[in-house]
């Protein structure tokens, strides 16, 4: 047994690991995300009731309890059955055991699988990895360990993994297995461990380095996603899979910042075309208009103009017939010239004012805009705004505005009613006028923003990946409130808004992964 401790301590002081920092590209909360799923793989020894490391490696979380390290990383413990291997998370919790369930000796894969629940976030994998660009290698090289002052003891206790950044050479077969050529340093105790893009999602596995000497460069090689991705379905793992573009939130958000100032131009142009266009049938409306109505004056003054004269004519009538003592005949005359002269001044009266103009323009315009498909400012094409009633909607996943690290639903259904409750169990929360549910979970170190916009008819879903202390914060914000159930009230909706306030509080300034759909009427079912 001193011999075994004699060859630790040698272990430990082997090479040299310079740190490495994330490029600028890359996003540091992603690989930080990704690090909360590397484990420290220990082999582990025992004399008497004394357990020591014999040696370790690396290896990261592929889903449950699973891990994934390198096959030489367990060979100890393969071919002598007296070592264990040890589990270590990089923070909170104890280290636990684990069992070997595959080994792949051409590629150097193993699979493991924990004795007892670590709740290891899972790496998602690059489903289109690319051969050039900046890579990050996370792991436990022993040499930090060394010139941290790490005994054998601390090797169990959590600790975060290291992050060194270097770049893609390509890919580069090997005489058995497909590997990739990189410049992210690596040394004894990085085995096993993941190599992630600036997204955090992993495109290889780090495996072993190039001989070097003097002023030669130095190269490093990690296991492909082809031989692993293969090794995990053969032993009925699902990846998690991602091929979008690997874009930081800052391009995401200079995207989205030209698409708004371009469909604002857009919508300035078509308004300015709408109103050109609504000026020009006010023109002819008027025109129309002041034509009918000068039309009409015209007629009931020459109507009111010969009703006078025949009342004259019908008054001289009378006057002719009193001079002649013709009762009879006066009585006639002198009616009928009193009727037309009170019909002369009702045609005068009735004609059509200078002002009837404008109020028959008015109501022209406002009967066209009630009609379907008519010029009107904002809706000249019949454009209806979409309700922000009751509606079934499916919701489809944008990838042009959308940064996607995880491995979401291409396809959301999405029963929306107007007071706040989606799929008639989750009430949103209304806060300056937007419906908002932050979404804590118990058994994920993540927390969501889920966005619903009724009148755009846009879902958006932005997810925090965080560490222990921030979650255990946004957990504790949570717990302090109680989320309505559907249906309660308007009080109900502002209450929680105002209360999620408290969480969001708690989060950094920019999500990991931002999701945006676009919500059309569903298909209807069929029988």
């Amino acid at each position: 047994m001193n011999a075994i401790r004699i060859a630790v301590i040698l272990l430990l002081a082997l090479g040299f690991f310079p740190l490495g920092l994330t490029t600028a590209n890359a996003e540091a909360s992603d690989i930080a995300a990704a690090a909360r799923g590397v484990v420290r793989v220990v082999i582990v020894g025992q004399d008497g009731d004394e357990v020591f490391p014999v040696s370790h490696g690396t290896g990261f979380s592929v889903g449950g309890e699973r891990i994934v390290t390198n096959a030489h990383v367990v060979a100890e413990a393969l071919n002598d059955s007296s070592l264990a291997i040890g589990i270590v998370p990089p923070e909170g919790g104890d280290a636990v055991y684990a069992r070997i369930v595959a080994v792949s000796q051409r590629n150097d894969l193993a699979l493991l699988e924990t004795t007892s629940r670590l709740g290891l976030p899972p790496l998602t994998i690059a489903g289109n990895p690319a051969v050039s660009g900046s890579v990050t290698a996370i792991g436990y090289p022993m040499n930090v360990d060394r010139a941290q002052g790490l005994g054998a003891s601390d090797i169990f206790r959590p600790v975060p993994p290291v992050t060194a950044t270097g770049f893609l050479s390509g890919r580069r077969p090997s005489r058995e297995f497909d590997t990739l050529l990189h410049t992210a340093p690596i040394a004894r105790g990085n085995s096993g461990g993941p190599l992630v893009d600036d997204c955090g999602r992993l495109v290889g596995v780090n495996s072993f380095g190039a001989e070097s000497s003097g002023a030669d460069a130095e190269f490093f090689f990690a296991v492909s996603t082809r031989e692993l991705l293969p090794f995990l379905r053969a032993n009925n793992v699902a990846p998690r899979i991602n091929s979008s573009p690997c874009r930081s939130i800052e391009e995401l958000e200079a995207s989205e910042y030209q698409r708004t100032t371009r469909e604002q131009a857009q919508d300035a142009a078509q308004t300015a075309q709408d109103e050109a266009a609504l000026a020009r049938r006010s023109d002819d409306l008027r025109r129309d208009i002041t034509y009918t109505v000068f039309d009409a004056r015209s007629n009931l003054t020459a109507v009111a103009l010969l009703l006078l004269v025949l009342a004259l004519a019908a008054g001289g009538a009378a006057m002719f017939a009193h001079t002649r003592k013709d009762h009879r005949l006066r009585s006639i005359a002198g009616g009928t010239a009193l009727a037309l002269l009170v019909a002369a001044i009702a045609a005068w009266a009735l004609r059509p004012g200078f002002t009837e103009i404008e109020t028959r323009l008015e109501e022209a315009l406002r009967a066209e805009m009630d009609e379907p498909e008519t010029l009107t400012p904002g809706n000249l094409n019949g454009a209806q705004p979409a309700s922000a009633d009751a509606a079934a909607l499916t919701c489809v996943l944008d990838q042009e505005r959308s940064r996607v690290v995880s491995v979401p639903e291409d396809d959301v259904p999405l029963e929306w009613k107007g007071d706040g409750c989606i799929n008639g169990r989750t009430q949103y929360g209304l806060s300056s006028g937007q419906w908002t549910r932050v979404l804590v979970p118990a058994d994920e170190a993540a927390v969501s923003i889920n966005r619903f916009n009724p009148q755009s008819r846009e879902y958006v879903v932005e997810r925090y990946l965080l560490d222990r202390e921030t979650m255990t914060a946004a957990r504790a914000a949570r717990a302090a409130y109680e989320t309505p159930q559907c249906g309660t009230g308007e009080k109900s909706a502002l209450d929680l808004g105002a209360a999620q306030s408290a969480v969001v509080a708690a989060l950094p300034q920019r999500p990991n992964e931002r999701l945006v759909y676009r919500c059309g009427a569903a298909a209807p079912v069929a029988d």
